[in-house]
């Protein structure tokens, strides 16, 4: 078996499986790098051609991409071949990084350096449900009660569906955006020249208007997720609702947000202003 032969059946599996297309993505480009580097069929392929390109080609890689790397080339291996090669390689831990959150200001600020309606009503949406990118882009104009004002995410991250409440400041916008929709006979409730919105377009709107809002900071579409999970928490909101509303299946996921809550670290006076009052 070549290494194109290789690859056909690992989409096949991957599909059968129903992974979404982030993982069909990125464990097809995991091994493709792979098997390009090390140039030998398939099933000629060892442990040690595994930690050679460990060593060569994600020596300076984070923790979180190794993970990624080992679990695509298992899933693959294992699979196809029904061997493997990772069993002794031990995995590195997870980093646990404090991700970049955008103040309530900065939020604004980005909203209104975007020009198109559409466009600001997409970003606005995002941060306003805390919606991972590929929610947002795979929301249909069937999800949208507007009676209820609630809305649904069909299948999100671990298969999931999900409630959100639709916010009163985009209520109309959205009712705008899905009769444009209904009336050219668009099942998606966004969409682009070729159809449903692609996840890249959505990624390149949220950077050009970090940069155009002169924000110093890394801005991309996980970064309103972030940034709405904290302004919740600072607001008071109960730590496994924000849970509930961002599909968190573990609660511990959510707690990242209790130590990046700025404002409410604030709020903590040192001892010795009471000491040496």
């Amino acid at each position: 078996m070549n290494s194109e032969d290789f690859l056909k059946k690992l989409e096949i599996e991957l599909k059968i499986s129903k992974n979404s297309e982030y993982t069909l993505r990125n464990y097809l480009d995991c091994n493709r790098k792979f098997l390009d580097y090390i140039k030998k069929e398939p099933q000629e392929i060892n442990e040690d051609d595994l930690k050679s390109y460990l060593v060569e080609k994600l020596g300076e890689a984070s923790s979180s991409s190794i993970i990624v790397f080992l679990s695509a080339i298992r899933y693959s291996f294992t699979n196809i071949l029904h061997k493997d090669i990772t069993l002794s390689i031990k995995r590195p831990k997870k980093e646990k990084r404090i991700p970049s959150v955008l103040t309530k200001e900065e939020v604004k600020t980005l909203i209104n350096s975007i020009d198109t309606k559409k466009s600001k009503t997409m970003v606005s949406f995002m941060y306003a449900c805390g919606f991972r990118v590929s929610e947002l882009v795979n929301l249909k104009v069937k999800d949208l009660n507007f009676e209820e004002k609630i809305g649904s995410v069909r299948q999100g991250k671990g298969k999931k569906d999900r409630v959100f409440n639709l916010p009163e400041f985009l209520l109309e916008d959205l009712k705008t955006q899905v009769e444009k929709q209904k009336e050219e006979k668009k099942e998606y409730l966004f969409t682009g020249p070729k159809g449903r919105l692609s996840e890249r377009n959505l990624q390149k709107i949220i950077s050009k208007a970090g940069k155009r809002a002169g924000i110093n900071k890394d801005v991309h579409c996980h970064t309103l997720r972030h940034s709405f999970a904290t302004h919740l928490l600072e607001n008071g909101t109960d730590i496994r609702k924000i849970q509930e509303l961002l599909g968190h299946s573990d609660l511990s996921t959510t707690q990242i947000y209790t130590h990046i809550s700025r404002e409410e670290l604030k709020k903590i006076k040192s001892p010795i202003d009471e000491v040496m009052k």
